[in-house]
């Protein structure tokens, strides 16, 4: 890529400082024509790489902003070329003005993504990594950003890289045996293929089954509130949320729609969705929230069962238990700041469950819930370490992809048939696993893929 680009890599809104990004062959003239040092000795263009010089940028004996210069030679820099950024001053018509002088002195607007997209053009980066880079931007808790950052550094290229070198070399053994027979021998070669096959679909299948994990650690726990009406699933929400965000009242059927809002608990979101009561109900709005609530139990991870512990269990509660039973439950009972008569051996006859006292009202035991929490969702099941987790839905498909490739290797075995047969599946796997790192990937796919990132990056 020969041209030069730019970009306002900040937020556009006023701020204390505002970066401009230029990256390219003619960054440094560009910059040159524009800025200069208060060292009089210092020249851009001679300038140590990744040292900055505290100046003016100055055009046609105008000053548009005092700023700092950082320099960046190629080839060791974000996008592989040459870069400058202009550390300014962060109002909008500051960088705006500068930002347009940059550009009419050579360089052009980037495209949302271009950067990394050079990045990746230029082979410094691999398209899993490329990709990790808004998910480090877009992270919603300390999880997500640890699992992007892992994976900017490289953790799920150097998986498939390993995989895909064992893939070629038996695909290129199975040629050479097939074009010179006198110098490679097939015999056992099937026995040891299945074996190596075999290794890889269990690297395959723990990157699949990680991807669970992994939408749960980029996009949250969807969470979902459900119980009878009046049990207190809204007090529950704005106790959780430390506000009155839901409208309590002691009307039953008050929630008539879904509530969503975003918590996060030492680091790990919870994707929180108050429903409305659920019951028999002639009303159709009523109906309707019913419906919605029952929906969103079928796709919840966790479910957050209130009870009114001071009264009996009812029908409604036996037909959302009805509902539940499958799902990962805490049961909470409410209002425990009067006297709990429900039976807790019912509940825990109907559904596998945690149980929990508490009064939203009073705010008792959201500790313990926090706790409960972060137990279940830690230390079991989604305890951080350096494993990589898959939470890209393109790398999931193409992973299923390569297993199915994989698979078809072990039927052709299996059926005795010829090894020229093996290299058509094994050459499917491998295709598959490049476009995950971004080999054999289509313009129009790398094309779409930047076109989601922010400007600037």
């Amino acid at each position: 890529m020969k041209d030069t680009i730019a970009a306002i890599a900040t937020g556009m809104g006023n701020s204390g400082i505002g970066i401009i990004r230029i990256s390219g062959n003619e960054a440094f003239d560009i910059t040159s024509k524009i800025f200069v040092p208060k060292n009089k000795n210092k020249s851009i263009k001679n300038m140590p790489s990744y040292t900055a010089a505290y100046g003016n940028i100055i055009y046609e004996d105008e000053i548009y902003d005092e700023a700092i210069a950082l320099v960046m030679k190629a080839p060791a820099t974000y996008t592989a070329e040459d870069v400058v950024e202009f550390d300014c001053h962060g109002g909008i018509t500051v960088l705006k003005r500068i930002f347009d002088l940059v550009i009419k002195l050579g360089a052009r607007p980037a495209e949302p993504g271009e950067f990394t997209k050079r990045a990746f053009v230029n082979g410094r980066i691999d398209m899993s990594q490329a990709e990790s880079v808004m998910d480090l931007i877009h992270a919603k808790n300390d999880m997500a950003a640890k699992s992007s950052l892992r994976q900017l550094q490289g953790g799920l290229k150097d998986i498939i890289t390993d995989i895909r070198e064992k893939l070629l070399y038996n695909i290129a053994y199975i040629e050479s045996a097939l074009d010179d027979p006198e110098n490679y021998s097939l015999d056992e070669f099937p026995q040891q293929l299945e074996r190596t096959v075999d290794n890889l679909l269990i690297s395959v299948n723990n990157l699949i089954k990680s991807s669970n994990n992994g939408r749960i650690i980029k996009e949250g726990i969807k969470t979902v509130i459900v119980g009878r009406p009046n049990a207190g699933k809204s007090s529950v929400l704005n106790m959780l949320l430390g506000e009155e965000r839901a409208i309590v009242t002691d009307i039953e059927g008050t929630t008539r729609d879904t509530l969503e809002e975003l918590i996060n608990i030492d680091g790990i979101s919870l994707n929180m969705v108050d429903t409305a009561g659920i019951r028999d109900t002639s009303d159709t709005v009523e109906k309707i929230g019913v419906d919605k609530a029952l929906t969103n139990i079928e796709d919840a991870d966790l479910i957050l069962y209130i009870v009114d512990g001071t009264s009996e269990l009812n029908e409604n509660d036996f037909m959302i238990m009805d509902k539940i039973k499958d799902k990962k439950t805490v049961t909470l009972l409410n209002k425990n700041d009067m006297d709990i008569i429900v039976d807790k051996m019912l509940i825990t006859s109907k559904i596998h469950t945690e149980i929990l006292e508490i009064s939203a009202k009073e705010g008792h035991g959201k500790k313990e819930l926090h706790d409960l929490l972060k137990k279940m969702f830690f230390d079991n099941e989604l305890s951080y370490n350096d494993e990589i987790y898959i939470t890209n839905l393109r790398h999931k498909n193409l992973l299923y992809e390569t297993k199915e490739s994989l698979e078809k290797v072990l039927e052709s075995i299996n059926m005795g048939m010829g090894e020229d047969f093996f290299t058509i599946d094994l050459m499917a796997a491998y295709a598959s696993l490049g476009r995950i790192i971004g080999e054999e990937l289509e313009d129009d796919l790398v094309n779409k893929i930047f076109a989601e990132f922010c400007m600037g990056k």
